[in-house]
Parts: structure tokens; C-alpha cells; sequence
């Protein structure tokens, strides 16, 4: 399963990179959400990890760009928004998930296997 991890506090990047590596998923980083759509719209992948709050392009400017071009990639939204509000208008901007910062690592994981087995199953 191929990941793309958009992200721009490059700790949490690395962090998410390492252990989604270590569980052997291929995980690729961009620390922008310019950069981001970019690799989003020209590379297959099977799941987007978007983090709302990142440079250039918001991240929910990102989820709705890749819908309007009918990319349906799972994305699951990572932020530091806790609200009821903020949950909602993410789902509603076209992710399909939603985890708020700080996160354990299990949770995060836990998620992203079960998109995977989706993906496997189908």
C-alpha cells in the first residue's frame, strides 16, 4: 500500500513516516499542500494523510481540490481541530476519515490497516 503524508511539522512527518515504514507500507512526504496536490493528482495512491493547518494550500483546500478533480484516494484528515465544527467540516469537505493531534501511533495505524484491508479485499 502506497501512502503519501502530507504534513509540515517535519517530526510528526518523520514519525508517521517511520512507523507506517515499519509496518511495511511505501510512504512518501511533502511538507506543503501545493506540493502535496501535486504528488496527489500524478501519483497512485491508496491513502492520503493530510494535516489541515499546512503551508501554501490548506489542507481542506487540498481534500476539496483532489474531489473536484474526481480523485477519490481515501483521505483521512490529521490536526490539531478538535471541535465538533472543524470534525464535520472536514468529513464534509470529501475526507473520509478524521484523527486529532496528539495521536497514538496504534490508533493512527489502526486506521490506516483498515483502509487497507478494504483495499485488499476488493
Amino acid at each position: 500500500m502506497r501512502i503519501l503524508v502530507i504534513e509540515d511539522e517535519k517530526k510528526v512527518a518523520k514519525f508517521i513516516k517511520r512507523g507506517l515504514e515499519e509496518e511495511s507500507y511505501s510512504v512518501d512526504v511533502a511538507h506543503d499542500g501545493e506540493t502535496g496536490f501535486h504528488f496527489a493528482k500524478t501519483e497512485p495512491y491508496d491513502l492520503l494523510i493530510i494535516d489541515w493547518m499546512i503551508p501554501k494550500k490548506d489542507g481542506l483546500e487540498v481534500v476539496k481540490a483532489l474531489r473536484e478533480k474526481k480523485i477519490s484516494t481515501p483521505i483521512l484528515i490529521l490536526t490539531a481541530k478538535t471541535s465538533v465544527e472543524d470534525r464535520v467540516l472536514g468529513l464534509d469537505s470529501g475526507a473520509d476519515d478524521y484523527l486529532t493531534k496528539p495521536f497514538s501511533f496504534e490508533e493512527l495505524f489502526s486506521r490506516v490497516d483498515r483502509k487497507s484491508t478494504r483495499l485488499n479485499s476488493s
